[in-house]
């Protein structure tokens, strides 16, 4: 396999998350999707319809989802299309299983936030157990993270890296990442990782370094959340746009490589005064 794909941050069962145009709730309701949503989740169809089959020419691919599939109850907010974490499974199954037979069954979940995907991730394994993605060792279905071989590289997946507010040290988390697995993989005498990939932030961000086999890698993938009131009220996210998007790593004919797909859901009209 010389193709992963990595998305996150999907949120699914709030209303700023990902969501199909309308879902059936539990009791026999219907929600249908805000525009905003029907925006985003045209993006998700373009993204799989149209980018994915283009970056890995035709070829087989795995798919990492790598935190946060569900908005979960959290915080106090009330900004969930149900507090029935049933209902929110459901929506991201509807999301999520098209794309287990686009990746014919490759499918790898990692588990995010307690305060999304409940305490220890249990939602999140719940979600991953309905979708049949592939278990770790001890049998659970969305994990904590993932070595992944790619072609001739290594690839560390795991969902959460520090945030900022901040766009100047917006890549000091990432750059660090890089270099404290370099650092515990020499410690203990192990293969370093070529790239390391984290999400958590719904802001997309890659730093490079030379390396003797071509370039270490560590980026954070976008997300696919609308701006939600926790980000109107933090440094940086007043300002900025949501980062909507996912990432590919692929073996190429030299080396490993990324690309990504990042696009932004347009900026409010402006009001004539």
């Amino acid at each position: 396999m010389n193709n992963i794909i990595v998305v996150s941050d999907l949120h699914c069962g709030c209303r700023l998350g990902l969501c199909p145009p309308s879902v059936k709730l539990d009791g026999g309701g219907t929600y249908h999707a805000s525009p905003l949503q029907r925006k985003l989740y045209k993006h998700w169809q373009y993204f799989w319809d149209r980018w994915v089959p283009e970056v890995t020419k035709g070829e087989p691919f795995a798919v990492v989802v790598n935190g946060d599939s569900m908005d979960g109850i959290h915080h106090n907010s009330v900004t969930q299309i149900s507090h029935n974490i049933t209902d929110q499974q459901r929506i991201a199954y509807s999301v999520l299983d098209p794309v287990v037979d686009e990746c014919h069954g490759q499918l790898y979940m990692i588990r995010g936030t307690e305060a999304h995907v409940g305490k220890s991730g249990q939602n999140e394994e719940a979600l991953a157990e309905m979708l049949g993605a592939i278990p770790d060792d001890a049998g659970n279905f969305a994990r904590w993270d993932l070595w992944a071989e790619v072609g001739a590289g290594l690839v560390h997946f795991t969902h959460h890296i520090g945030t900022t507010g901040r766009t100047h040290y917006e890549s000091s988390a990432v750059m660090a990442e890089l270099g404290e697995a370099y650092a515990e993989a020499g410690r203990w005498q192990n293969r370093a990782p070529n790239v390391v990939v984290r999400s958590h932030r719904h802001r997309h961000i890659e730093v490079r370094v030379p390396t003797s086999t071509g370039y270490g890698i560590s980026f954070v993938t976008a997300g696919w959340q609308l701006q939600t009131p926790f980000v109107w009220r933090m440094p940086g996210g007043r300002s900025s746009l949501p980062q909507i998007g996912g990432s590919l790593i692929r073996q190429g004919d030299h080396e490993l490589y990324t690309r990504h797909w990042v696009k932004d859901i347009g900026r409010s009209k402006a009001v004539k005064i």
